[in-house]
């Protein structure tokens, strides 16, 4: 778990507002929910068989003795959240959240045991357009933010009655090669085969290949929307790849699921990844409601965008304040400019110290231009300035010519 120190914070939030004002723009409304949920909700959404419920949740009791849990993805809080403020009750609804989520996991770069992300949910729509609006939205933050080299995969994983059909057959086929599988695949072969697919032993991945194919068992009806879905991101010219072997690590998942993936992280290279639960409202409790969505890891991205976005967070101009007599005049100066432009970014000088010290500090701070107000400005009503970046000449303004020439440096 880290600090997000003040020399990172201006990237993360100019990538935390390019993704929020990406979302908005589609009509997505923000929906802000509790960081610790009951242990069972995320046990019967996620799946009791899953890692995560299984080795990676943060569980505890608390004084109640109810067994709560500090979330580890969003989307059964956000659904959990809809069923009890009725936000689902006839009709259809495009949220987005923010925020922590917590695993155990082994720390590794772009994988932290507190981490961040964006989700996005849709709620009330079953065709493949809410699965593609969702694929075309994050398209659109990657090319805000200036990511061209990420790739698309999509798949299907089909319905809930054709899962099981396929699951039966792939249970067959691993039990037939039961000595080739490893400690975790054994564990997983009659509670979650699927996940079996998933894995990254290299020992195992001529077997994996060789195994049945889930597109094979698809009922006519997924395997339509998926084809549908397949013709609109054509259409609106998003490349992708189908991988048959994209299965997600989450139970609640059907027909379309999708991952962005990038090379330049190493082994955590999915940064973006969703796809349609269609059949996780009703099974927490509510009525059924098709809905889809997607989660982005916000610390992988920082190390993807950490070169293309540059925040400019210097301040515009530093105030030395040259005398004591200066420094309420100073302090209403400052509060004027700032009520008269909102967008101005004035460090006043507070603790003291000499003129030179002060000007140590404005040039320090990364200030374009230092303000100086001392016992002469006072007395003629008037702000001297001193450039810190550019070799121009000190100039005086008088205290009401300053708006203008602070307008224009802004």
């Amino acid at each position: 778990m880290n600090d997000i120190t003040p020399d990172n914070t201006a990237l993360w939030q100019t990538l935390e507002n390019t993704v929020k004002h990406t979302v908005v723009t589609y009509g997505y409304q923000e929906l802000r929910f509790p960081l610790v949920e009951k242990t069972e909700l995320f046990a019967r959404s996620i799946g009791e068989v899953t890692d995560i419920v299984e080795k990676e949740m943060y569980t505890f009791e608390d004084r109640n003795g109810d067994s709560l849990t500090l979330r580890p993805e969003g989307t059964a809080g956000c659904v959990r959240a809809c069923i009890e403020n009725g936000l689902l009750h006839n009709q259809s609804q495009r949220l987005w959240y923010i925020g922590p989520m917590f695993r155990h996991e082994r720390p590794q770069k772009g994988r932290y045991r507190q981490f961040h992300q964006v989700g996005v949910e849709a709620f009330g729509m079953q065709g493949p357009d809410i699965d593609a609006e969702l694929i075309i939205m994050s398209a659109r933050i990657w090319k805000r933010l200036g990511l061209n080299d990420l790739e698309l995969q999509i798949n299907s994983l089909g319905s809930a009655e054709s899962r099981q059909a396929y699951r039966n057959v792939l249970v067959d086929y691993f039990s037939s090669h039961h000595a080739q599988l490893d400690e975790d695949s054994q564990r997983r072969l009659h509670s979650n085969p699927l996940r079996i697919l998933d894995s990254k032993n290299p020992d195992m991945q001529q077997l994996i290949e060789n195994a049945p194919r889930l597109h094979d068992h698809l009922d006519q009806e997924c395997v339509e929307h998926f084809h549908a879905l397949q013709s609109l991101l054509n259409t609106l010219g998003i490349a992708y790849r189908v991988n048959q072997r994209l299965v997600r690590g989450l139970d609640y998942y059907n027909k379309t699921v999708f991952e962005w993936i990038t090379t330049q992280l190493g082994a955590q290279g999915t940064v973006c990844a969703g796809g349609r639960y269609d059949g996780l409202v009703e099974q927490l409790g509510g009525k059924p409601v098709p809905a889809a969505g997607f989660a982005l890891g916000l610390e992988r991205l920082i190390e993807l965008v950490r070169d293309k976005l540059q925040p400019d967070v210097a301040p515009h101009a530093y105030l030395v304040i040259a005398s004591d007599a200066a420094m309420a005049p100073g302090l209403q100066i400052s509060e004027s400019l700032r009520e008269q432009m909102p967008g101005l970014r004035l460090l006043v000088h507070c603790g003291g110290g000499s003129f030179k010290s002060q000007f140590k500090r404005a040039d320090k701070s990364g200030a374009g231009v230092a303000l100086i107000l001392g016992d002469d400005e006072l007395a003629n009503n008037t702000i001297s300035v001193k450039y810190l970046r550019e070799e121009k000449p000190q100039q005086t303004f008088g205290q009401d010519e300053l708006k203008n020439f602070l307008q224009a440096l802004i």
